[in-house]
């Protein structure tokens, strides 16, 4: 079963470097980069697995977590910090954390973590697994996507590419990633393979009139997220 992490850090080096290290490892991604943000996507879709930084503002890792807990939900919590007195320690498992990581750490140490805290949590394998980015719908388990309520033809590629890009929607996946997740290897730089499958999806989900979904970062790669 595929696990969903969140990545709640307002450190831009760190977050994309947990993305592409878990994205690669084989999770599913979402990123927040405040405590606004998180909770914004908390409400839109509870993730397996939160790793939320304690020094992110507005609100506050701590803060966040005590919301959360607050509300009943017990979704794992992975603190990251780069306080290193007890006290700190204290007031993460305190405020509802289930584990703690102190920057800097080892990716290893992190992906050991989170499979302890999955044993110990494991999601419901019953849940609908719906992905939402704007008006895009995606249903993995039909390997069906609609949108703005047209269903897409895509072929078994081109729904890979789009269930990858909708599952770690507004972070930018680079073309390494990208080719060893939907193909399993990498073509080498002087591939077209990519662009082009990313041109047939763009040609059926960003139909005219409707605000492109799909976006080139140059000189990294794609992102798929919301105008």
């Amino acid at each position: 079963m595929t696990h969903t992490v969140l990545i709640a850090e307002d450190d831009r080096a760190i977050r994309d470097s947990l993305t592409r290290a878990l994205t690669l490892e084989g999770y599913r991604v979402r990123i927040a980069a405040d405590g606004t943000q998180t909770l914004a996507v908390l409400a839109e879709q509870r993730p397996d697995v939160l790793v939320l930084d304690v020094m992110m503002p507005s609100p506050d890792g701590l803060e966040v977590c005590r919301r959360l807990r607050a509300t009943g939900d017990r979704t794992p919590v992975l603190m990251l910090t780069a306080r290193v007195e007890v006290p700190d320690r204290i007031a993460g498992l305190d405020a509802g954390a289930d584990d703690y990581l102190v920057k800097p750490f080892d990716v290893d140490e992190l992906f050991a973590r989170l499979r302890a805290l999955l044993r110990r949590n494991p999601p419901s394998e019953t849940a609908e697994d719906v992905l939402t980015v704007a008006d895009l719908r995606v249903e993995p388990p039909a390997r069906r996507a609609w949108r703005g309520g047209r269903e897409l033809e895509l072929s078994r590629t081109e729904f890979d590419l789009l269930e990858l890009l909708a599952r770690n929607s507004g972070a930018v996946l680079d073309q390494t990633t990208l080719y060893e997740r939907i193909w399993g290897y990498d073509f080498g730089p002087g591939s077209k393979n990519l662009a082009v499958f990313i041109g047939y999806l763009r040609r059926k989900l960003d139909r005219p009139g409707l605000t492109p979904l799909i976006h080139t970062v140059r000189g990294v790669g794609y992102t798929l997220r919301e105008p």
